[in-house]
C-alpha cells in the first residue's frame, strides 16, 4: 500500500466513522472502485483504533467520570448500597450504556450449518466483489435518518418550571431510559451486520425516535460506541496474521493510516456536533440516499455484466 492509498484510507475512515453515513460501506466501496486489496484485517483495525483516540479525546471529561462512577458503583453494590432509584446522573448513563451493549453479544451466536457467527457476515459482505448489499445499506440509513429528523421535528418541547415560565429551547427527554438503551443497542446490532448501515447515524435515529433530544441522543450514541469499536478490534486482533505489517507497506503506513483517521475523525466529530445543533442533519439523509440509490444501480449493472464498471474485473 502506499502513502496516498492510506491517506485515502484515513480520511474515508475519519469522515465516514461519525458522520452518520457509514464507514464500513465507504470503505468496501472504495476497495471495490479502487480495487485495492489489503492483505488481513491488521489496516482496518488501526484505522478504527485511530478514529477511537478522536472519540475518547472529544468526550474525555464524560469517560473520566464514568470511570471513576463504574468503581463507585461496584463498591456499593458490594456493600449491598446500590439503589436503582437513587442514581446520579452519571450512574444512570453508565447503566444505559451497559444495557445499550448487551445486544452486540448476539453477534457471537453460531450460525447453524456453517463454521460461522454472526459477527462474520460483515466481513462477507464488505469482502466480496459485490456492492448491492452496501448500496441497500445505504438506502436503508437514509430512511433512518429521515424518519429520526421527522421524530425530532415533532418532539414537544420541555417547558420551565417558575415565576416566568417559558418554552424550553431543548426539545426532548434529556435521560435515556432502559427501553431507549434497548432499542439503540439492537439498532447498533443491525448496523454492525451490514456495511452500509450507519453504526453513528440509525444508533442517533433511534434515539431521536425514542424521543430523547438532539444532543443527548448524539452524546449517547458516540460514547455507546466506544466500548464497541474497542471491542471489536480486540476481537479481531486474533485473525492478525504475523506478516500483516510489512504486506501493508511498513509501520510508516500503518502510522500515516492512524494519524489520518483520528485527526480527520475529530473534525468529523465536531462537523456533526454543529450541524445538529444547526438542523442540518437532513444533508446526510439526502446524502445517503443519492449515494445508496446509485451504489445499488451500479451492483445490479455489474451482476449483469458480469465485471466490475471501475476495474474491468470479472466477477
Amino acid at each position: 500500500m502506499s502513502p496516498i492509498e492510506a491517506i485515502i484510507q484515513g480520511i474515508i475512515q475519519g469522515i465516514t466513522e461519525f458522520l452518520p453515513i457509514s464507514s464500513s460501506g465507504h470503505l468496501s466501496i472504495s476497495k471495490h472502485i479502487f480495487d485495492i486489496h489489503m492483505p488481513g484485517i491488521l489496516f482496518d483495525i488501526m484505522l478504527h483504533l485511530g478514529t477511537l483516540v478522536a472519540v475518547v479525546f472529544v468526550y474525555r471529561e464524560t469517560i473520566g467520570c464514568l470511570i471513576l462512577e463504574f468503581f463507585k458503583c461496584i463498591g456499593d453494590i458490594v456493600r449491598g448500597k446500590f439503589k436503582w432509584s437513587e442514581m446520579s446522573e452519571a450512574r444512570r448513563l453508565l447503566i444505559m450504556l451497559v444495557i445499550g451493549l448487551v445486544p452486540l453479544f448476539f453477534l457471537f451466536i453460531p450460525i447453524p450449518g456453517t463454521d460461522m457467527k454472526i459477527k462474520d457476515l460483515s466481513e462477507l459482505f464488505s469482502t466480496d466483489n459485490d456492492i448491492v448489499v452496501e448500496g441497500a445499506a445505504l438506502l436503508v440509513t437514509a430512511l433512518l435518518l429521515f424518519l429520526g429528523i421527522r421524530s425530532s421535528k415533532r418532539t414537544k418541547p420541555l417547558r420551565r418550571i417558575g415565576a416566568h415560565a417559558r418554552p424550553d429551547p431543548v426539545q426532548g427527554r434529556t435521560a435515556v431510559t432502559v427501553k431507549d438503551a434497548i432499542i439503540i443497542g439492537i439498532t447498533q446490532f443491525f448496523a454492525a451486520l451490514f456495511p452500509g448501515i450507519s453504526r453513528s447515524g440509525s444508533t442517533l435515529s433511534a434515539g431521536l425516535m425514542s424521543g430523547l433530544n438532539k444532543q443527548t441522543a448524539l452524546d449517547y450514541s458516540f460514547v455507546l460506541g466506544i466500548p464497541a469499536i474497542l471491542a471489536a478490534a480486540v476481537v479481531s486482533v486474533s485473525d492478525v496474521a504475523p506478516g500483516d505489517i510489512e504486506q501493508i507497506g511498513g509501520v510508516v503506513i500503518l502510522g500515516i493510516g492512524v494519524v489520518v483517521s483520528a485527526v480527520v475523525g475529530f473534525l468529523a466529530i465536531k462537523l456533526l456536533r454543529w450541524l445538529l445543533k444547526s438542523d442540518r442533519l437532513q444533508i446526510f439523509a439526502y446524502y445517503t440516499l443519492i449515494a445508496g440509490g446509485i451504489v445499488l444501480i451500479v451492483g445490479i449493472a455489474e451482476h449483469v455484466l458480469g465485471k466490475n464498471l471501475f476495474t474491468g474485473t470479472l466477477l
